[in-house]
């Protein structure tokens, strides 16, 4: 793999692990499609750093788990703007 994939593929995991970030937060900030990233971290990380893998695996669990307490917290935020 090339140099530069490498160093984009540990510079999205290190944001991830250290800020809890998602995966389209992640891919907003690095200017790459959540696509790029999602495979990134979640299959090419694996071959190139274990540890950081793990951390970051542990992340996105979570993110996984509360995607629904964001998506209704956005829903509601969307409706409290809006004029009735």
């Amino acid at each position: 793999m090339r140099q530069d994939i490498l160093d984009r593929i540990i510079k999205e995991a290190e944001y991830i692990s250290s800020t809890g970030a998602t995966v389209r937060k992640t891919a907003s900030v690095f200017n790459y499609s959540k696509s790029t990233v999602h495979k990134d971290v979640t299959e090419r990380l694996k071959r190139i750093d274990k540890e950081l893998f793990i951390k970051v695996d542990k992340v996105l669990k979570i993110n996984l788990k509360e995607r629904h307490i964001r998506g209704g917290e956005a829903t509601r935020k969307k409706y409290l703007k809006s004029p009735r």
